[in-house]
């Protein structure tokens, strides 16, 4: 080989590798940088500050009717939360096709439960405002709280609707998740689990829930 060839075969070697380096370089920059983006938006968004095994964050609300409810006026009560919104076809599974909360409510009445439904839909959303209409067409007995701000569902980390805690009788939040495990209402006898009833029956009779968390499903909260 000659000089020249060699001179040339080493420059090319030298600027294949910087090619090599520099794609390499940018092939670890990307992933970085996706993850820096990352980080930063985690760190401004609103965490949830409501953890299973500690105290249920306290809150305020109005209901549909204008009355005024706080989460401490029901101390001493295993208190379910659900939040809702009418129009979401899984609300509707479980407030007309079925009648899963209002049974829920009326099984517990009597034993110092309460359930409370909240609905994190902002005001400008289609769906805002039919709370009071809801209430009345599937005969629901318990309060419906207006979170239009989206402070309590952000507060809770309520990802859909309906989406349920639990929270036992010293305010201590004992499950989060699905109502049950039947989506798609395909499920009977004991192959359909409800992970609500289970919690409630578990804390009413001083034992610790089996199961304190489950991924919920649902239309997303129209915060």
């Amino acid at each position: 080989m000659t000089k020249r060839t060699k001179s040339t075969a080493k420059v090319m070697a030298v600027l294949a590798g910087g090619v090599l380096l520099v794609g390499t370089s940018l092939a670890l920059a990307g992933p970085k940088d996706k993850t820096d983006k990352g980080k930063h938006h985690n760190q401004t968004a609103a965490p949830a500050n409501a953890k299973i095994g500690e105290p249920a964050p306290n809150f305020t609300l109005k209901d549909s009717e204008g009355n005024e409810h706080r989460l401490s006026d029901y101390a001493g009560k295993v208190v379910v939360l659900t939040w809702f919104n009418s129009d979401c076809p899984f609300v509707k599974l479980h407030y007309e096709k079925q009648t899963t909360v209002v049974d829920l409510y009326n099984s517990y009445k009597s034993k110092n439960v309460a359930v409370l439904a909240i609905n994190s839909t902002n005001p400008k959303n289609p769906s805002y405002g039919k709370d009071s209409a809801a209430k009345k067409n599937w005969k629901i007995d318990f309060p419906i709280l207006v979170d239009s701000d989206g402070k309590v569902g952000r507060m809770y980390g309520a990802k859909t609707t309906p989406h349920c805690f639990v929270i036992d009788k010293n305010g201590i939040l004992a499950y989060a998740g699905a109502m049950d495990n039947d989506p798609k209402n395909e499920k009977t006898g004991s192959a359909k689990e409800n992970y609500v009833r289970e919690a409630v029956d578990s804390l009413l009779a001083g034992k610790k829930v089996a199961t304190t968390e489950t991924k919920p499903y649902g239309c997303s909260v129209k915060y």
